[in-house]
């Protein structure tokens, strides 16, 4: 296989995402030989051992990608220092073994997350230069006006840097409440909640439903399928036929 950086074997060991493989070795979990690694060390897994936490780590490139409607409720994450559920914890453990979820879904949200072992599609899903599209439906307080909206659709600043363009559609109020359907291109941390904080219209209910061509019409709440390599590997490659364009 030859010397490749320690994150990236980690990941496609399935045990967790480079990322959190990042952290592992800053936390001295991660050896190479018996020695402490460092950020930045490469191995060969057919001459090297590598281990976290004392086990030696088994690299395992065949690829994997679920799709789970999660719960409003469960952390998008692999693990949670508070014990709380995670969107691990919804998957049986045959299925869960070395995949992460890809990007984020904050916990009072729900709808579409996609959870693989592959590196190259998490980056491609979560970068906006790929212009890879998500579609929410957004329940929101109040009736938000149409200079709100033309704000959203146009870019608002959050920390300094405008956000991209997005799709707003006003789709019908009920109760002092207006449901919005979003269709974005980036993933800032809680986006649309802040959004819509800033334009006085805070969110009651947020639900992705779609990642791309990729949708949760057919998965009931808290259920999930595996995806066809087909189906994966579509977003690849029109990820990267967008950014060439």
């Amino acid at each position: 296989m030859g010397e490749q950086r320690l994150q990236k074997l980690i990941s496609a060991s399935r045990l967790c995402s480079r990322r959190s493989a990042e952290i592992f070795i800053l936390e001295s979990r991660i050896k190479v030989n018996g020695q402490i690694a460092q950020i930045g060390d490469k191995a060969d897994p057919d001459i090297d051992e590598i281990t976290m936490d004392g086990v030696r780590v088994t690299i395992n490139m065949k690829p994997r990608v679920v799709l789970l409607n999660k719960p409003s409720g469960i952390i998008t994450s692999c693990h949670d220092p508070q014990g709380r559920r995670t969107v691990l914890n919804l998957l049986p453990k045959k299925v869960s073994q070395g995949l992460h979820p890809v990007g984020r879904l904050d916990f009072n949200s729900r709808g579409a997350l996609l959870l693989t072992n592959i590196g190259d599609l998490t980056l491609q899903l979560t970068h906006p230069s790929y212009s890879h599209p998500k579609t929410y439906m957004v329940w929101v307080q109040g009736l938000p006006s149409e200079d709100s909206l033309k704000r959203w659709r146009e870019g608002i600043d959050l920390d300094g840097k405008k956000t991209l363009k997005a799709k707003v559609i006003l789709l019908k109020t009920y109760r002092n409440q207006s449901l919005l359907k979003v269709i974005m291109k980036e993933g800032r941390n809680r986006q649309i909640r802040r959004i819509a904080e800033l334009l006085h219209h805070p969110v009651v209910d947020l639900q992705r439903i779609a990642i791309s061509n990729i949708s949760i019409e057919d998965i009931s709440e808290g259920d999930w399928r595996e995806l066809k390599k087909k189906e994966w590997s579509k977003l690849i490659q029109n990820n990267k036929s967008t950014k060439a364009e």
